[in-house]
């Protein structure tokens, strides 16, 4: 069951990533962490992601504009391993509390509360019409590659930052889509070079089968994904997902997932 739901997730996600606010780590994280251990699930997620930004360079990479490349993608290729090694070391900690729930034990771990409040933070962002027409200045493309690549290696969620900064670089759609990209590929090499210690020590508790499948329906997601990027932003698909989320980053904090 968890073969279907994840590879499903994979394609609708990997879809709606090129034309909508929302990234692939973004959707498909929570479903992972349904069946595995959230840092596992991250890691999982973390290589779908990058298999599925192979495929996605490969579509789309050659429309990149080499100088935001420089000033942004350099940064989130940095701090996705500040981010990478801060996910490891949380993971590492003993639960804050416990508290019972219905004649059940019930942890808050501090990896879950990290990721379950960024979940919480960017479903709030997703939904919110303010944010969706934000925008930064060119000149700040360092700052965000920094923060993009942070929370990229912390817990996926570097796409609504990406796009926050980047759609003010003055680029044509071919190439906003090809250098989010190649940006996004950086950081998930960057993490996973972070993350192999923890993946190789659980390598047992990674399902591969898994996410060979995960990547090839995110294949097929990319590629109708390409079929269909002029299309209009799905605003009541979005908010759908965005209070999904909120519903899972709220299951994360309270240690109930």
């Amino acid at each position: 069951m968890e073969w279907i739901i994840v590879s499903a997730c994979a394609l609708l996600a990997s879809m709606l990533t090129l034309f909508s606010g929302f990234g692939l780590g973004t959707l498909l994280m929570p479903v992972v962490a349904l069946f595995f251990p959230l840092e596992v699930a991250v890691a999982l997620t973390a290589v779908v992601h990058l298999a599925n930004n192979v495929f996605k360079a490969a579509l789309l990479g050659r429309h990149a504009d080499r100088s935001v490349l420089l000033a942004f993608g350099l940064p989130s290729l940095l701090a996705a391993l500040v981010g990478a090694w801060v996910l490891t070391a949380l993971a590492d900690l003993p639960p804050l509390f416990s508290y019972r729930l219905v004649d059940a034990e019930q942890a808050v771990h501090p990896v879950k509360l990290a990721i379950g409040s960024l979940i919480l933070v960017f479903a709030v962002l997703e939904m919110s019409p303010r944010f969706a027409k934000l925008s930064v200045p060119k000149r700040f493309l360092p700052l965000g590659g920094l923060l993009s690549g942070f929370f990229g290696g912390l817990s996926g969620h570097q796409g609504a930052l990406r796009s926050l900064f980047l759609v003010k670089a003055g680029l044509s759609k071919e190439a906003y889509l090809g250098t989010g990209v190649l940006v996004a590929l950086a950081v998930d090499l960057s993490r996973l070079g972070v993350y192999a210690t923890a993946m190789a020590e659980q390598a047992a508790a990674i399902d591969w089968g898994l996410a060979a499948s995960a990547s090839v329906a995110a294949f097929a997601g990319a590629f109708v994904g390409t079929r269909l990027m002029h299309k209009v932003t799905l605003v009541g698909v979005q908010r759908l997902v965005a209070a999904l989320l909120f519903v899972v980053g709220m299951g994360l904090v309270s240690g109930l997932l």
